[in-house]
């Protein structure tokens, strides 16, 4: 890494924003990292090091990602990278979930996002600098039965980070989403994980699906420190990718996307352009 940069990082207690915190310190970054649990946090990192800010923060709260806004800056002085990255999957069905259910969900994954660009670009813009990398997955992009409002709330993510690039560019500011695919963390345990709590019976087919995710815990192809490594690898770039996919399984499913996506499109054609007024 070519120079000391600050950095804010969202869900650091556990899984990749874990990884990303210690091999930022490893590098002797600084790094303040939030969790809801700050003792949780403290004991994962384990460090003493004044370059390392634990913050407990609600997400969903703005005036608590206002306040870790502000005591970042009060004692770095600056932010450079922002990485939202705190999150957790939902899996049952559109009728399964509640309304309750599906409101937390986007509140963590989708609106504790929106707080945090909201409270940082103002000094974003003030330094005429900065990247905010948000974390979606490859399900924002093609997502799987069962998970229906998961794969809503993480294309929410890509969408608004589509629009934040070209929104932002003229203070140089830059923007990167990252899907990543299966990677060997605790994401599939309870801790990151909610399941629908009044499943229905007729579903079967969601139920089955969940299960075979729930094999795969332990067993992921993907290694959450090259992930890290790849996400921080960003922060160095003169020009880092709007978009990146982690994992080969994230590569394979959104190109298979991609490609069946244009095939309906130009399958359709006659009728999308069937509806214009006659020239």
């Amino acid at each position: 890494m070519d120079k000391k940069k600050v950095w804010f990082i969202t869900g650091a207690s556990k899984g990749l924003g874990l990884s990303l915190v210690h091999q930022l310190l490893k590098a002797g970054q600084y790094v303040a990292a939030t969790s809801r649990n700050i003792d949780e946090l403290k004991r994962a990192v384990a460090t003493d090091s004044k370059k390392f800010l634990p913050l407990a923060v609600n997400l969903s709260d703005e005036q608590s990602v206002e306040k870790a806004i502000k005591e970042t800056i009060t004692q770095f002085e600056r932010i450079d990278v922002i990485i939202n990255n705190a999150g957790y999957g939902i899996g049952g069905s559109i009728e399964e979930l509640s309304d309750a259910e599906t409101r937390n969900s986007f509140d963590v994954n989708v609106f504790g996002t929106l707080n945090v660009i909201r409270k940082v670009s103002p000094y974003l813009r003030a330094q005429r600098s900065g990247h905010i990398i948000n974390i979606s997955s490859i399900a924002g992009i093609t997502g799987a039965s069962g998970w229906a409002i998961y794969a809503a709330a993480k294309a929410a993510v890509i969408s608004l980070s589509e629009i934040l690039a070209e929104d932002l560019k003229d203070f140089g500011i830059k923007v990167t989403v990252v899907a990543p695919g299966a990677f060997r963390t605790s994401f599939l345990t309870a801790d990151s994980l909610n399941l629908a709590a009044n499943p229905i019976a007729d579903y079967e087919g969601v139920r089955e699906i969940h299960a075979r995710y729930l094999k795969m815990d332990g067993q992921q192809i993907g290694d959450p420190e090259k992930a890290a490594a790849a996400m921080i690898s960003l922060a160095s770039m003169p020009n880092p990718p709007l978009h990146l996919l982690l994992g080969k399984d994230a590569f394979d499913r959104a190109t298979t996307k991609l490609e069946a996506l244009s095939k309906e499109i130009n399958d359709w054609k006659p009728i999308s352009i069937s509806t214009d007024f006659d020239q």
